[in-house]
């Protein structure tokens, strides 16, 4: 059976478990949040004030940025990118160390920077290498958090620009500018995955490689591609965390990259590849947000609230696998 055959047979079998993960993702995601704002304005009377959300926001923005970057690795069939931690941290750190240097925006824009290439590295190992990508970006990102705490001596380091940390907390017409900015985000990112050769290349790579591959899809680019797309987006998420907070450690980027899984495969992309979007992703961030969120102001302890998500993450894999199984039969 040629390459171009196997494509055909393929696809509309893979598209059949798209379309069934896409119809649950819509409106089983929209119940769900629905569902969980109705609990929040019932349980508790800070949920519905404007203090409240614009911490859920902000936290959602954080967190946000670097989900977009994920969804491109998972649509790939890259598993996740583990070395979201260590790239946090690098782009936290190192817009707040260099600001004596070279000033806070040339310090942003190169903390940034390092953290793409970071991101390039890990796509080359897995891209054109071939390394498994759970043992790429997890050695790698602890040789990165090495070098970064190395660096920085294990301490806390602080911010020396107050106008810059003013500008980044501002808000325009009552919306967070780090909100801002991760809605920019997000709309590049659905506008590349859903408009553009690319996004048609990402999706075609994660659906079926060889196929892809033999349609002459640089399937090796795409891949270690994403990994950039993540690595510059968890460094644009750590400069701004560190410029919020206006300090940093090695630890900052610690859990992030559960979060942003959790959000991506809540949201109905799919772990094996091939299938999903930024908006369905930004919609599963948006439930854990509001569940989180709900479960704090219920002073729920935090071992059960990762409980909870465990279970969470636990239940949109099995729906994967088995409308997958279901789209083959």
């Amino acid at each position: 059976m040629t390459a171009i055959t196997e494509k055909q047979n393929v696809a509309p079998r893979f598209h059949r478990g798209g379309r069934l993960a896409g119809l649950f993702a819509k409106g089983g995601l929209l119940l769900a949040i629905l569902l969980v704002t109705l609990y929040g304005s019932l349980s508790s009377p800070v949920f519905f004030t404007t203090g409240n959300f614009i911490n859920i926001l902000t936290s959602m923005a954080i967190v946000g940025i670097v989900v977009v970057g994920m969804t491109f690795v998972l649509v790939t069939g890259g598993l996740a990118d583990l070395s979201v931690p260590a790239t946090i941290a690098c782009g936290a750190i190192l817009s707040l160390a260099l600001q004596p240097e070279i000033g806070a925006i040339p310090a942003f824009l190169v903390a940034v920077a390092l953290a793409g290439a970071c991101g390039l590295i890990n796509g080359l190992l897995i891209g054109y290498i071939g390394v498994n990508p759970i043992i790429a970006t997890l050695g790698l990102g602890t040789i990165i958090l090495g070098i970064v705490q190395a660096a920085v001596g294990g301490v806390i380091v602080y911010g020396a620009d107050p106008a810059i940390a003013a500008f980044v907390k501002s808000r325009i017409l009552g919306v967070p500018l780090v909100v801002l900015v991760f809605l920019a985000v997000a709309a590049a990112g659905h506008f590349v995955l859903s408009s553009t050769v690319w996004g048609r290349w990402t999706l075609a790579t994660g659906g079926n490689y060889r196929a892809a591959r033999a349609s002459t899809v640089p399937v090796r680019a795409v891949k270690a591609g994403a990994f950039v797309i993540t690595g510059l987006a968890s460094g644009l998420s750590g400069g701004l965390l560190g410029l919020t907070l206006q300090s940093a450690r090695p630890l900052v980027g610690t859990g992030y990259e559960f979060s942003a899984i959790t959000a991506v495969v809540v949201g109905g992309i799919s772990i094996m590849g091939g299938f999903g979007s930024v908006p369905r992703a930004i919609a599963g961030l948006v439930l854990v947000q509001l569940l989180t969120n709900v479960m704090v102001l219920q002073g729920v302890p935090t071992p059960i609230q990762g409980f909870v998500l465990g279970l969470l993450i636990a239940f949109a894999v099995a729906l994967d696998v088995a409308l997958r199984r279901r789209a083959v039969a």
